[in-house]
């Protein structure tokens, strides 16, 4: 439901439109002057307000530039008794999303509140894709081996050298050929990925070089390969120790000539590309049992950058832990959730099979199920970083969970969608049968709206026992 906010000095102004917009269910507060009405903008999440221009104390010209100055993405309608399109072209150019005259037609009110909303929705949804899509993390850490890798991003960056990442899975191989790439001359044109593990071996070829209309079976249109996208820009190889050796020859051919072919074509295509490679297999016992080529690893490796394990570098942890908990936080829209110094060590103690990734997917874990201050037996309840070990084993305790000292088993869950809901559900269980089943105690306990928390008890089938 949306809230709106009506700051008028009219009572009967604000009493008639108040009225209109509850029985369109919306949320509707009001205040008579423009110096309260910016206090409660201040301490309130308004989706939409319409002011009044001529008022005693601010008039709405000020409230809007002030109000704009703390949200900018808030919208505003302007109100007058005195509107003319000079006052209106005014409040456009401030800021304002439209202006309506007193007395405001009723259709039109609606339809200009209804196009404010959309428009305020349509630019928070723009904001956090943009965030999505755009955000390239920062490689965090302070240790030795971090400290080096970003001394060698920054130095090999601005050159047109290759780049060889080797690292385990999850150690954030990626994440250093973003920078690389950010860092580049060539940061403004594309940074194309490939990862050689997920494509099939005899599709590979026509994924990196492209290929024409019937040169196979199902080539039914003709295709750009990645090295043709990422003309001018960067092409990441993910993964290249699980390339096919013919696929190997013909990008070795690219890197010596920087041309290709697509598959079933005769022209050749010049394409001006710097490639980034990373792989978690040792390259050279690859070579040994001739699985790759030697000559394309020493075109590959110009500069070899190899990224820790996690549990190289555990004094990292808090440091990674606190980024991960302040972002994931935000993107869910929910306050930044603390993490107990005994927590944090028994995160330090983990195995860390999974890497930067899993401390990742471990993180977000602990921000759903704990309450506000994440634990030391959260941890132990809710990380499987040994993919079948109850945590608890780790830390010395033989396996015993949190909940009573009983050991769970995670083999039954076969995804980690059926293992967070189980535990969803055991946790909103817990909590309600130590409120005595009492749904609004409940809710407010755990940060949920009310509603959010019938919808959980039906959805798992959760009844007050007899």
């Amino acid at each position: 439901m949306a809230k709106l906010l009506i700051i008028d000095d009219e009572r009967a102004i604000r009493s008639t439109l108040r009225e209109i917009l509850e029985y369109e269910s919306y949320e509707v507060d009001d205040i008579d002057n423009g110096v309260d009405g910016l206090e409660l903008i201040k301490k309130n999440n308004y989706d939409l307000v319409l002011c009044d221009i001529k008022m005693n104390k601010m008039d709405g010209m000020e409230v809007l530039e002030n109000a704009l100055a703390l949200k900018p993405d808030l919208p505003f309608i302007m109100i007058s008794g005195h509107g003319t399109v000079e006052t209106a072209i005014e409040a456009s150019k401030k800021g304002a999303f439209d202006f309506v005259s007193k007395p405001p037609d009723l259709n039109r009110l609606l339809i200009t509140v209804r196009n404010a909303l959309d428009r305020g929705n349509l630019v928070t949804e723009t904001k956090v894709l943009k965030r999505r899509v755009s955000k390239t993390r920062h490689i965090l850490g302070e240790s030795d081996s971090i400290n080096k890798i970003k001394e060698t991003i920054e130095r090999v960056a601005p050159t047109e050298a290759r780049v060889l990442i080797t690292g385990a899975n999850g150690s954030g191989k990626e994440l250093v050929a973003r920078w690389i790439h950010e860092k580049s001359n060539r940061a403004d044109s594309p940074l194309i990925e490939v990862n050689c593990a997920a494509i099939p071996s005899e599709l590979i070829e026509s994924e990196l070089f492209g290929h024409e209309k019937g040169s196979f079976t199902s080539a039914v249109k003709q295709r750009i390969g990645k090295f043709e996208l990422a003309n001018g820009g960067t092409l990441f190889l993910d993964e290249i120790g699980d390339m096919s050796l013919s696929a190997q020859a013909k990008v070795l051919r690219a890197l010596q000539e920087h041309k290709i072919t697509r598959v079933g074509g005769e022209k050749e295509q010049e394409v001006n590309v710097r490639v980034i490679a990373a792989t978690n297999k040792d390259l050279m016992k690859e070579i040994e049992d001739g699985n790759f080529r030697m000559d394309l690893y020493h075109r590959l490796n110009v500069i070899n950058i190899h990224v820790p394990h996690l549990t190289e570098r555990t004094d990292d942890i808090p440091v990674i832990a606190q980024n991960f908990l302040e972002e994931i936080c935000g993107d869910y829209g929910m306050p930044v959730k603390k993490i107990s110094d005994g927590a944090m060590n028994a995160l330090k103690a983990l195995p860390w099979t999974g890497n930067v990734r899993e401390l990742h997917n471990m993180i977000e874990r602990l921000i759903i199920l704990s309450d506000k201050t994440i634990t030391e037996n959260d941890v132990v309840a809710f990380a499987n970083p040994t993919g079948g070990t109850n945590i608890g084993a780790a830390n010395g305790n033989g396996g015993a969970a949190a909940n009573g000292g009983v050991a769970l088993s995670y083999e039954k869950f076969s995804n980690f969608q059926d293992y967070k809901d189980y535990a969803e559900k055991e946790f909103i269980k817990f909590k309600l049968e130590k409120n005595n089943w009492n749904v609004s105690k409940t809710a407010d306990d755990i940060e949920i709206q009310r509603s959010h928390l019938y919808s959980k008890i039906e959805k798992f089938g959760l009844k007050r026992a007899e």
